[in-house]
Formats: C-alpha cells, structure tokens, sequence
C-alpha cells in the first residue's frame, strides 16, 4: 500500500495474524492487520492510518481484519457538530471540581501506581493484569507518536484520580486510554475524559475525537455509542450516525 507525502511516497507493508480467539466478542475467532513494526510513520502517515480505522496499542499499529464479521467499528466524533447530552452536561458539572493538566507522556511511578491499580481493581480477568511497569510502557507509551497525558487532580489534596492518554494528530486527537481510581466511580471519569478531549480538541481548532473501537455486543466497549452525533467507519469511508 502506497501513501504519498508531501510530494513523497512512503510504501507500508502490513501482515495479518492466523486467527485467535477474539478479545471482544464471545465464541468468535478474529485476525488483526498490523503495521509492520521496523515501519515507523511520520505524523501524516499516522494520521492517515487513523483516518483509515487504525489505532496504536504502544508502537504497533493495528486493524481488525476479520472475514465474517464486522462488529468492531471505528468511530469519531466531528467537535463542531457534537451537543451534549444531559447526562454529559452533568458529568461536566461534577468534573469541574477537578484541576486538569496536560504534559507529554512519560513513565513516572504516580502514574503507573494508578494504572496498576485501575487494572487491578476493574480488569482483574484481563491480559494486562498482573500487570507489570513493562507492560504499562509497551502499551501506553510511543517513542514515535504525540502521545500526551491528561491528568485529573483533586485540588485539595493534589492526587492524581485519573489520566486520559492521547495522540495529538493534525486532524484531531485519538484517545488511547483512560485509567483511574475507582473511589471517584461516580464521576464517570472515563467520559469525562472524552468530553475533555473533544473541548481541548475545539480549543485547538481541530476536527475530531477518535475513539477507536465500537463493539455493540461488548459491553466495556459500547459507551462509545452514548456520543452523537457520531461518525462510524464502514466500507472504507466515513458514515454520519445521527
């Protein structure tokens, strides 16, 4: 697959994984395409990957590729036409409480402490868990990418209660997880991670809010569908969901 670049052409080789027992959907076999790793994208090359329904779990870069099913959808959000609903104005009002903070990504111990536990305390049956300061790095982190942090603090003790990892693109930011302490549950700290996203996203006159995977049937992954409108990647080109 070829992509020009300004003027010049970066050829992209991918390779496809034998099937595997799908992480999302129960009794389903799946296949991923992968970027091949000793490739590393420049930030357009990146961008345009994105655009194309890829995401990035640490240096590699991915797409489901699966022949008989289709239930993993890529979707964003356009921040000029996206309202919030009632719910999400309430979370917005209850977040205000907290000071936010936004600084390149780096391994330090009061981050990783907090994803340790948020692996511990909410995914305890997952991949990650145990997990471990490797894993951390290689899943969260990029030598290559705009890769930032945006960290939720409580001002009257100044500890950290959440963070929101995200690439920064030319065409939008595309969040990469979010992890928190879950005695600040109520909050619904992971949507008010997004919703912070998509008004640092406005703030920096930028498109959209990439949320990588949709998946119905899953439901850590179905919150995705509570934004609107919304844009979801099928065929090739991007559809409006109203």
């Amino acid at each position: 697959m070829d992509k020009n670049s300004n003027n010049q052409s970066q050829k992209l080789e991918f390779y496809i994984t034998p099937e595997h027992d799908c992480p999302y959907v129960n009794k389903k076999q799946s296949k991923t395409l992968f970027l091949t790793p000793e490739l590393i994208p420049d930030e357009q090359i990146y961008d345009w990957l994105i655009a194309k329904g890829f995401r990035r779990s640490g240096e590699h870069i991915y797409r489901p590729q699966c022949a008989h099913c289709q239930a993993c959808i890529s979707v964003r959000i356009p921040n000029e036409k996206f309202k919030p609903n009632k719910q999400q104005k309430r979370c917005l009002k209850k977040g205000k409480r907290f000071t936010t903070k936004i600084h390149p990504a780096k391994f330090d111990t009061t981050h990783y402490q907090l994803f340790e536990d948020y692996i511990t305390n909410r995914h305890a049956d997952g991949d990650m868990h145990p997990t471990s300061q490797k894993k951390y790095e290689e899943f969260l982190l990029s030598h290559s990418m705009n890769t930032h942090f945006l960290d939720f603090i409580e001002p009257t003790n100044g500890q950290l209660v959440a963070c929101c990892v995200f690439d920064q693109l030319k065409s939008g930011l595309s969040a990469v997880y979010t992890f928190y302490d879950t005695n600040y549950s109520k909050f619904s700290l992971g949507r008010l991670s997004i919703l912070n996203l998509i008004e640092l996203s406005s703030q920096l006159a930028l498109d959209y809010v990439y949320l990588g995977y949709w998946i119905k049937e899953c439901q850590k992954m179905s919150y995705k569908g509570e934004y609107r409108p919304i844009q979801c990647f099928v065929q090739d080109r991007w559809v409006d969901l109203s």
